[in-house]
């Protein structure tokens, strides 16, 4: 069969939920094109600790960024190639988004019509469980909260929150080995006996078929894949608007520019690239570090300095190993045992733009994720009081007696220039690429193309703005009432 009522280009996050939700209608038949291998029974995959080692591997699409001239220019962009996507890939810290972060979306996107969906996600998203708690995030927790006054929040979700230490809440499974409990494992592996529902695994597509203005179909590497009602794109933030450039829809400049013939002048695919930017401040340790752990990053630290937004504007990740792949590259020495915390901008002032180099589908595209070039210099500022912060919370028992010394950047690193020369240098991503098909510019308040028919975008390219967490849930929650909008037309 190569005609389906719907296509879904991307098996990741939304696309697991789309294809759970349509084909729940047993008449409405439903293809999932997707460019990696089945998680299925694959270990590398489902243990969710293993997480780390899959990065730049056979799942990793893995895009380099352009030069940064700001930034650290050798980050690559972890892009996962597998079934469940970056749900299958990423550490599954998941958070509800905060109700601003919704409501400033604007189109309908608020927090009242989006936040129920949150009930509907199929994750088994709870806090680390108690085996789980490594002695050390346990000393992080209690001396972040003496050193910055800040309450300890016993699950994040459970309420919007100002600024908060704590274990984080993750999609797993404690009684299956900590398994991932991801977008495919909760919703795709349940229904892969259902008949209206065909996964395109390996597959790439590489381009949309049109008539007149109506999305038809997609040409993939095995042939083509026609769509009866509409393609839904869920691509992720860098390859969907990747194929809507391949496809001829963009800026038309620029797709004349490299042998693209314009089919839909769009400017805004591309443009208003996202991300959560941090950085490291690394320690050596006293000692060996306890094994037990969910995923080596198992607890977390949010911190409010404008008190005029109720949500916070500093965010820590709290690594139980020492994470120098950007340190050592500048000269610092890598330690056998160690931990860092990471300071994050969750709602970085700086953003960018992809575009593509040339008409070859193979190409990849050219990331420039404009990392700390607003001029205003918030989101450096962001990392020197991150920096200092992360030394208040060093000092602090219980977990002072840890921390043997600190390797990068070393405590005679301390005005503000050199901080944040260090820390700009020593940046890395969270993996958060977002933005790219924002809703308002690019899809309309039912995610589908401005001047289009029949092609709808469902993934974080349609984020208008930043979530201030982690935006694993919000794609989630995307998917889930894309699939009603669907549902509905």
């Amino acid at each position: 069969m190569t005609a389906y009522d719907y296509v879904i280009v991307g098996g990741g996050t939304a696309g697991c939920v789309l294809a759970a939700r349509l084909t729940e209608d047993p008449s409405i038949t439903v293809a999932v094109i997707e460019g990696g291998p089945s998680d299925v029974g694959d270990e590398k995959i489902l243990n969710l600790r293993n997480w780390i080692n899959l990065l730049e591997t056979e799942y990793d699409y893995d895009y380099p960024t352009v030069e940064q001239p700001r930034g650290n220019s050798h980050i690559r962009h972890s892009r996962a190639k597998v079934l469940g996507g970056c749900s299958s890939h990423n550490t599954l810290i998941c958070f509800k988004p905060l109700p601003q972060d919704l409501d400033d979306w604007g189109h309908g996107w608020t927090w009242d019509a989006v936040g129920p969906y949150y009930d509907k996600v199929q994750l088994n998203i709870i806090p680390v469980v108690e085996k789980d708690r490594n002695p050390i995030a346990k000393d992080f927790v209690a001396a972040a909260q003496k050193a910055v006054d800040v309450p300890e929040i016993d699950n994040f979700n459970a309420a919007p929150f100002e600024d908060g230490v704590g274990f984080f809440s993750i999609a797993y499974h404690p009684e299956k080995n900590n398994q991932r409990s991801s977008a495919s494992t909760a919703y795709v592996h349940p229904i892969l006996e259902r008949r209206n529902l065909t996964l395109l695994l390996n597959t790439w597509a590489g381009r949309i078929e049109f008539d007149g203005n109506r999305a038809i179909g997609v040409h993939t590497d095995k042939g083509y894949i026609e769509a009866d009602k509409e393609v839904l794109l869920c691509a992720g933030a860098i390859d969907t608007p990747r194929l809507m450039m391949l496809s001829g829809i963009g800026d038309a400049e620029h797709l004349s520019s490299i042998g693209i013939e314009p089919k839909h002048d769009l400017p805004g695919v591309g443009e208003n690239l996202l991300d959560h930017p941090e950085s490291v401040i690394v320690w050596e340790t006293t000692k060996p570090l306890p094994e037990n752990s969910v995923m080596d990053s198992d607890a977390g630290l949010f911190i409010r300095r404008d008190e005029s937004d109720p949500r916070p504007d500093l965010m820590f990740h709290f690594y139980q190993i020492p994470f120098t792949t950007n340190t050592e590259r500048l000269g610092y020495p890598a330690v056998e045992h160690g931990v860092c915390m990471t300071p994050n901008i969750p709602r970085p002032h700086s953003k960018g733009r992809l575009w593509l180099k040339s008409s070859d589908p193979e190409e990849k595209p050219a990331l420039d994720f404009g990392y700390f070039v607003n001029p205003d210099g918030y989101d450096e500022q962001t990392l020197v009081d991150g920096f200092r912060i992360a030394r208040q919370i060093a000092e602090q028992e219980p977990l002072k007696s840890w921390l043997k010394r600190e390797i990068a950047p070393g405590p005679d690193v301390t005005s503000d220039e050199a901080l944040s020369e260090y820390g700009r240098r020593a940046a890395h991503t969270v993996y958060h690429p977002a933005g790219t098909c924002a809703i308002g510019s690019v899809v309309d308040g039912d995610l589908k193309v401005i001047g289009l028919e029949g092609l709808r975008v469902v993934d974080a390219s349609v984020f208008p703005t930043m979530p201030t967490v982690n935006p694993m849930v919000t794609v989630l929650m995307i998917g889930e009432r894309a699939a009603d909008l669907i549902k509905e037309a």
